[in-house]
């Protein structure tokens, strides 16, 4: 084997530069083309990254080019298939011999990548030296001829040549920031009577379609949850959502959320007008109760010793008649802001059905500790789920919610959403997983001064179909569960295995798993609300159609595109964090490769250790931002050199 490349030291003359062979390495290429003709695998990696062109040898590229073209076709790589297909190249190639001495020169075909990649620098290097001397020559062209008009154009060119981006083996990189163009809300998806009104509304107020759409599944969650279930193929899922609209102060949020909310408080003030005769009454008959119990008691305790078990026993039994009779609570559908203790009373008042719909997202402070002083995320936790919730406290008496549903349907302004981050507990006890995003475009700027009304028909339906609707499932007893047709049950299943793919290194839902684990679940509650709003009057008598279920998955869809970008603003995942500013200093610094440690002292404000690195490297590195470089081959000696890392070259154009 020839000797490897001669290292060049300080002081050769200038004779000798030019005299000098162009880098090379023919132990390299031996290795390569023995290994590629030993190991498929061997082949598979190094195919990837190179091309004839990284051969310094003419017979080594000749070798190279027929066993690619066998691979290419599906066929066998070893000598003598190689030999056969170089036909009257074999003998310019070295000869059948040498085609089995390149095999014998691989002891081990797990480096070849290594290889590959030095001989990927030699072959840049010779690019580079070609250059040079293309620059050399047109310096002097332009002395001789006296004219340097065109100097600077050419030497531009030369350059830009030698610079190109080189993607061979390289997948194309995955944006770190969700900023792309985000879809619109698929108002198609909803039924008619709700569609065609959410429209109406965003086109009267000149707002986004994202922002009556969203809401007009939140006050269809208000209208389901806690009475109507939905069986999945393996469990089960309540009705209720936690969707967060974001637009920037004014966009009209206001306005939009009073016409979708319109409906609700009508039902509401019915149900309460309805409720009011019966929670006098109880008023009465615990004030009865409560005197005979006062009466009964003192009796009790004034009795003479021959009467005190007769008097004992009749204060017992009107203390236990007053315990009997409770008084309802007004029922109360929503609530605009509420302290985390008043909220779960609110839902144990209500039976463990309630709702918090706001036109702001004072919410999140208060869920941040606003007044209490730290984090209290615990009736949005177990109320997303439909949980049982046990509260203790201390001077009042315990409640118990056999089954909590809340759900949540607010507006918030961008920069309610990016301090959203601020608050670890959010992303640590799983509150931001929870939420489903829109960040619609605002029309600011491009609002028609003279939008159509919106028709009356339409309006009317909307508020007679929905209070028809919350007014019905407000009085159910029981909680029917909807079913799945056959065809959308199997449907189901393969939104379970086509979500569980994208969770995988290099999926759109790998750094947002937290989220991505609850899609599938809000798709199913999506797609029961969907089905209660298209079949008003038996809904829960029939199963869900596999139409329904697919407009529900455009609506998930849709909420994913968004909670990304929302999880890009909240900067939720340390890591993408810490992955941008990594890259970002590629750029900054035109650094092609790197080992963590020489990363370290340029970004010491945000890494202390080299370890820190580590999630933003893998974040980097499954995005296809940047490659693990092959370790060289041991020698046994030392401590192994740490691990180098090549930048794809659109990470620092």
């Amino acid at each position: 084997m020839n000797a490897p490349l001669r290292v060049i030291k300080a002081g050769d003359s200038e004779a000798e530069d030019w005299a000098r062979a162009l880098p090379h390495s023919i132990e390299a290429e031996q290795f390569v083309l023995g290994a590629a003709m030993l190991s498929p695998q061997a082949l598979a990696e190094v195919g990837e990254l190179l091309d004839g062109s990284a051969f310094y040898r003419s017979g080594h590229a000749r070798i190279w080019e027929a066993i690619t073209s066998l691979a290419d076709r599906g066929a066998p790589t070893d000598p003598l298939a190689v030999g056969t297909a170089l036909g009257k190249d074999l003998t310019a190639a070295g000869g059948a011999p040498y085609l089995h001495t390149l095999i014998s020169v691989v002891p081990v075909a797990v480096n070849a990548a290594y290889y590959a990649h030095m001989l990927r620098d030699l072959a840049y290097a010779r690019r580079v030296i070609a250059t040079g001397t293309r620059l050399v020559q047109i310096g002097h062209e332009t002395a001789d001829d006296g004219a340097a008009a065109g100097l600077r154009a050419a030497v531009a060119a030369e350059l830009a040549a030698v610079n190109a981006d080189d993607s061979r083996g390289w997948p194309d990189p995955t944006p770190l920031s969700a900023t792309r163009e985000l879809p619109s809300f698929p108002l198609w998806a909803l039924p008619s009577w709700l569609g065609d009104y959410a429209g109406a509304v965003a086109e009267v107020t000149q707002t986004p379609p994202d922002l009556a759409g969203c809401l007009a599944l939140a006050v269809m969650a208000v209208a389901a949850a806690g009475r109507v279930w939905v069986k999945a193929p393996n469990w089960s899922e309540p009705t209720n959502l936690y969707i967060a609209v974001i637009l920037p102060p004014g966009n009209r949020k206001s306005e939009v959320f009073a016409a979708m909310t319109a409906p609700i408080r009508a039902a509401e003030a019915q149900l309460a007008a309805a409720a009011r005769p019966f929670i006098v009454e109880a008023e009465l008959a615990r004030k009865i109760a409560e005197t005979e119990a006062d009466k009964t008691a003192r009796i009790a305790a004034n009795a003479e010793a021959d009467r005190q078990t007769e008097a004992l026993a009749e204060a017992s039994a009107a203390a236990m008649t007053l315990e009997t009779i409770e008084v309802p609570a007004e029922p109360k559908l929503f609530t605009a802001n509420a302290t985390m203790e008043r909220l779960t009373s609110l839902l144990a008042e209500q039976g463990g059905r309630f709702a918090v719909l706001a036109p702001e997202g004072k919410i999140f402070s208060i869920l941040a500790g606003r007044y209490s002083g730290t984090p209290d995320l615990e009736v949005f936790l177990s109320g997303h789920a439909g949980e049982e919730m046990r509260i203790d406290r201390m001077g009042r008496a315990s409640e118990r919610i056999e089954c909590a549903t809340l759900t949540l349907g607010v507006c918030v302004q961008p920069g309610v959403l990016a301090r959203l981050g601020d608050t670890p507990e959010f992303r640590e006890q799983g509150l931001l997983g929870r939420l489903l995003y829109a960040m619609p475009a605002s029309l600011l700027g491009y609002r028609r001064e003279n939008p159509d009304p919106i028709p009356e028909h339409v309006a009317q339906r909307y508020a007679t179909d929905l209070t028809a609707l919350l007014l019905s499932l407000h009085e159910m007893a029981d909680r029917p569960a909807l079913q799945f047709t056959t065809e959308a049950a199997a449907a189901v299943v393969r939104l379970l295995a086509d979500t569980e793919t994208r969770f995988r290194p290099g999926g759109d839902l790998h750094h947002m798993t937290d989220w991505g684990g609850k899609l599938v679940g809000a798709t199913i509650r999506t797609a029961g609300l969907l089905h209660l709003a298209k079949h008003l009057r038996d809904g829960w008598a029939r199963p869900i159609d596999l139409d329904t279920f697919a407009a529900a998955c455009e609506i998930g869809e849709y909420f994913t595109g968004h909670a990304q970008a929302a999880y890009d603003s909240i900067g939720a995942d340390p890591a993408v964090a810490d992955a941008r500013a990594l890259l970002e200093w590629m750029r900054r610094t035109a650094t092609t490769r790197f080992t963590a440690r020489e990363v370290l002292p340029a970004l010491r404000s945000r890494f202390t250790k080299v370890a820190d690195l580590d999630p933003a490297l893998r974040v980097l590195e499954s995005h296809g931002w940047i490659r693990r470089l092959p370790a060289a081959p041991s020698t046994g000696r030392g401590r192994p050199a740490a691990p180098a890392y090549e930048a794809h070259p659109e990470a620092t154009s």
